[in-house]
């Protein structure tokens, strides 16, 4: 065990949140999801979409990979089912392309949704043209090694938030949010009466009505010290 987490550790069977509960989840973006939540889960910023529109959800399938290599990465194609998102972190920083069209050739064919990487990736022009959706910290055609022992369905620390396989995942343009397992039913009825709510909120700023208003901003700000200046 290192402070990484196991590794040489390929687990084959793992619990995923219910299929019903993901369906529920992958309705709403993610900054509802993020905010329903209690402001936990999303992935640091700079985990982008590797062209417009890219969504997904799915579960979990975690990969702890090291620096310029991508052997485990292929190691986790045996352990998708459908519905999966593969989740890559690595033991230290890097930025290597660590998977390409081949990778998502085979991913595709598992059933794979997408990819969340802690790292690069390279033949985005065909990923895109596959409408194959993955996250990734850059893109980089420098290639990888295979040589050196990760681990696959193990906890991860990906791009700032812990990961346990069978968690939901949900992405989509404005980032990556994590959705632990045993809260992903809550967080599903919590996302559902947020986003009712913002419906009735919508229509009534849609008719010209004011956020100050809706809220009830005003004593606040005039008890905070804003003064109105003609």
């Amino acid at each position: 065990m290192s402070r990484f987490g196991t590794v040489g550790v390929a687990l084959r069977n793992v619990q995923r949140a219910d299929a019903g509960t993901v369906e529920r989840l992958g309705v709403h973006g993610v900054a509802t999801i993020h905010e329903a939540q209690g402001r936990t889960g999303l992935l640091k910023p700079y985990m982008r979409p590797i062209y417009p529109g890219a969504a997904l959800c799915g579960t979990a399938v975690t990969v702890l990979a090291q620096p310029g290599d991508n052997w485990m990465l292929h190691v986790a194609a045996e352990m998708i089912r459908p519905g999966d998102v593969v989740v890559v972190a690595l033991t230290t920083d890097n930025d290597d392309g660590m998977f390409g069209d081949l990778l998502a050739t085979s991913y595709h064919a598992r059933g794979c949704r997408g990819l969340v990487i802690d790292a690069g990736v390279r033949d985005v022009r065909t990923l895109a043209e596959m409408k194959f959706p993955v996250w990734s910290r850059a893109i980089n055609a420098r290639g990888t090694v295979k040589a050196t022992l990760g681990s696959v369905n193990v906890p991860v620390v990906c791009a700032g938030v812990p990961v346990e396989p069978g968690d939901v995942i949900v992405a989509d343009d404005d980032g990556v949010v994590v959705v632990p397992r045993e809260r992903a039913a809550d967080v599903a009825a919590a996302a559902e009466a947020r986003e009712k709510k913002e419906e009735a909120t919508r229509a009534r700023l849609a008719t010209g009505e004011l956020g100050l208003d809706i809220y009830g901003m005003r004593d606040t700000l005039a008890k905070a010290g804003l003064k109105y200046v003609e």
